[in-house]
């Protein structure tokens, strides 16, 4: 039947588009695992992480198991990387899906090798990244915990030491001192690995910030010096959108954020319609608890979209949605489900026009850096908090 009218437009041939245009960017000196982690970012899993592997994605990046498994069923393919690691009774999952987890806790080792010898599985046959922990202190072994870790490597373990990885925590700082302190930081924990006579493939580090700050030539000299392969992580630009460089650091943007502007291209446009239009007089209340009140006569909209929509309550009295090609204000406070727009100086709205969240309208847009601006957050917690009954449409 006919749904309530939310929803949010997917298009994925623009994501396919966008993580070519980030493979120009890294001139084949490292590898691309597309982020396609928290729904893709609440874009859609089961839209976006096709659309990367058609674009060539060998790797896709997810937080759990369970995504992973998601991924897997939609993508056989690719290489699946658990990024957030195994919790207790996931390693059979693991093993049994194919995917390759993250890890840097022993006990995290203890469950991909009683998941792997319950499953009678070779030596060395089931690959891990061990994630190492450059200065974030959010996960990752730190450098002075390697030894036992490492050893659970050795000859005859079921585990093998595929990958390295890290987190560049300030690659938006363009002074660059910490991204460089944490690369020196991970070399001496390489150096460390190879005298334990190890020797990981892929040299994981970087995300969407680094890649377009054009950190790939350092990630893969870096590789290189340990007979290693780069790989890098983009996340936000895969979905045509451009992490902002702090200005206190960054007075010239890099050349690489400069191109993206020209070519990277947003996936997602969220919509909703106007439910029913009304006129009030002036003294009218609006929303709960009255923090608007009409002061002149008025014409209001009613849209059906909420905060349990992800439409954040803080935006009323101090946002704007596109109808009709044009910005009208969102008056009162935003209901679980409902949200009231001022369309007094915009002729002709009416119900079921089409009301512009997130997206372009005309010669107007209204980004995701502009919903995160309004309340203090940024465009990742805008684009997850999308809610889950909100569909997600593919178009053109």
């Amino acid at each position: 039947m006919p749904t309530r009218p939310c929803w949010v437009e997917i298009r994925a041939r623009t994501l396919e588009e966008n993580y070519l245009f980030l493979t120009s960017l890294v001139a084949g000196q490292a590898e691309l695992l597309a982020i396609v982690k928290a729904d893709a970012y609440g874009h859609s899993l089961a839209l976006c992480a096709p659309a990367a592997a058609r674009a060539g994605a060998r790797w896709l990046g997810v937080t759990s198991v369970e995504e992973g498994v998601a991924a897997r069923a939609l993508c056989p393919e690719p290489r699946v990387l658990v990024i957030g690691g195994v919790f207790p009774g996931q390693g059979a999952e693991v093993v049994r899906h194919g995917l390759t987890a993250v890890a840097w806790e022993p006990w995290q080792l203890d469950e991909l090798e009683g998941a792997a010898r319950a499953a009678g599985a070779e030596a060395g046959s089931v690959a891990v990244h061990l994630e190492i922990d450059t200065g974030m202190s959010r996960q990752g072994v730190s450098p002075d915990g390697l030894d036992p870790v490492l050893a659970r490597f050795g000859s005859g373990s079921l585990l093998r030491l595929e990958g390295v990885m890290t987190h560049l925590f300030a690659a938006d700082e363009a002074d660059g001192r910490v991204t460089e302190e944490q690369l020196a930081r991970l070399d001496e924990v390489l150096v460390w690995i190879e005298g334990a006579g190890l020797h990981p493939e892929w040299l994981n580090v970087g995300n969407s910030a680094a890649l377009l700050a054009g950190e790939a030539g350092r990630i893969a000299t870096l590789a290189g010096r340990h007979g290693m392969k780069a790989m890098l992580r983009p996340g936000l630009a895969l979905y045509g959108v451009i992490p902002l460089y702090d200005p206190e650091f960054e007075p010239e943007e890099p050349e690489g954020v400069a191109a993206a502007r020209l070519w990277l291209q947003p996936v997602l446009s969220w919509k909703t319609r106007v439910v029913g239009v009304r006129s009030v007089p002036s003294g009218t209340v609006v929303g709960y608890n009255g923090t608007f009140v009409a002061t002149e006569p008025m014409r209001l909209a009613l849209v059906a979209a909420g905060y349990a929509d992800g439409l954040d309550r803080r935006l009323g009295n101090r946002f704007s949605l596109l109808v009709r090609g044009e910005r009208a204000p969102l008056v009162g406070r935003i209901s679980m489900d409902q949200a009231v727009l001022d369309v007094t100086e915009i002729a002709g709205v009416e119900a079921g026009d089409e009301v512009v969240i997130l997206g372009t309208q005309g010669d107007e847009t209204i980004t995701a850096f502009d919903h995160a601006e309004a309340v203090g957050t940024i465009p990742w917690e805008v684009f997850t908090r999308i809610g889950a009954r909100v569909r997600r449409v593919a178009v053109l």
